[in-house]
């Protein structure tokens, strides 16, 4: 496709109109069914923003607003070993306000999205309840390694383990989780091809691959992968290259894999080999023309492609954006932050 075409031109302001569009709440009807994941949502939205280095367009007033809203989804409940963020208030009524209930619980991927929220914002996390929440998963850790997402009613696989991992890293507090025991089930779920599946004896997959070896990295454990395990996996994600990339083999390229695949082979060193000029060309063909990016060309913006699309646009050091700290799935200036506040806790 020729370079000179529109398609292929960013628009930085046309994102940061699209993600502000979903910070405001102003979901299309389509995003009806992710009212539960409010607190995902926001992390995209603010996210992009950070990666756009564009945080400024939100004043203090709304940065304020932002950040109390996400401490009062903080659940507080020891009895139940449910402490955490909850996605949305959609659960909270007038006759349960300041109680706890049933389903009233916290979710491991919108503790993790709420924290890297506050974070990107520049909260302290002073209003944090840390001992609850590392309190909490110990009980979401079960005994193949692996985490559920909630305390019941939910499943248990690859991505938690990264949440609880990124948790117990921002939180500077590796005592809820028994880490022998997570890296025993990564590594477990090393497929005979070399990538990394949601457990044991499942398919490799992208998604998978980048939260097992983020943890890894996270946890200071990617030294235990032997030298022939680390350079079959390197193998594996590089294979999955072509003109852009894909989550596992013989699928088509999907914009969110230019962060899932590239953020993996950036925290294995091996994203040199694949480093090219033209890297970028296919996320950009899958912009939309009033702002966000689709799975596909020609697809409909959603929030969660849109930040992994300019994730993925960081790593191929697209001029303008911000660094990526792959292994937190934030920028590099909020991970330095987040070295700052942790120095106030010692």
């Amino acid at each position: 496709m020729n370079a000179d075409n529109a398609l292929l031109k960013f628009a930085p302001e046309m994102h940061k109109t699209y993600l502000t569009f979903i910070l405001d709440g102003k979901m299309p009807s389509y995003c009806s069914s992710l009212d539960t994941n409010r607190a995902v949502l926001m992390y995209f939205a603010v996210g992009g923003l950070d990666i756009l280095n564009s945080l400024e367009t939100i004043t203090d007033a709304r940065k304020k607003s932002i950040i109390d809203w996400i401490y009062s989804l903080q659940i507080i409940n020891d009895k139940d070993s449910a402490s955490g963020f909850q996605g949305s208030t959609n659960l909270n009524t007038i006759e349960n306000r300041g109680e706890n209930t049933l389903y009233k619980w916290a979710h491991i991927a919108n503790t993790y999205a709420c924290l890297a929220t506050l974070l990107m914002l520049r909260d302290n996390l002073e209003r944090v309840n840390r001992r609850a929440i590392i309190n909490s998963l110990r009980a979401l850790q079960l005994p193949n390694g692996s985490f559920k997402g909630a305390v019941d009613g939910v499943e248990s696989d690859m991505r938690f383990v990264f949440c609880a991992a990124s948790i117990s890293y921002i939180l500077n507090d590796w005592s809820g989780i028994d880490v022998e025991l997570m890296v025993d089930f990564i590594l477990n779920s090393i497929s005979y091809d070399g990538g990394i599946g949601q457990g044991p004896e499942l398919e490799s997959h992208c998604g998978s691959t980048f939260c097992a070896v983020a943890s890894l990295a996270l946890s200071g454990n990617l030294d235990r992968l032997t030298r022939a395990q680390f350079d079959n996996l390197r193998r594996w994600l590089l294979f999955r290259f072509d003109a852009g990339f894909n989550g596992r083999p013989n699928k088509p390229v999907d914009t969110c894999y230019s962060f899932w695949t590239g953020g993996a082979l950036k925290i294995l060193d091996a994203y040199d080999f694949i480093q090219q000029e033209n890297n970028h060309q296919y996320v950009l063909m899958t912009q939309d023309r009033r702002g966000g990016f689709g799975k596909w060309i020609n697809c409909v913006p959603d929030p969660m492609h849109s930040y992994l699309g300019l994730a993925g646009l960081s790593l191929m050091e697209f001029d303008g954006l911000n660094e990526m700290f792959s292994e937190l799935n934030v920028t590099k200036r909020t991970h330095d932050f987040l070295e700052d506040v942790q120095a106030t806790w010692k």
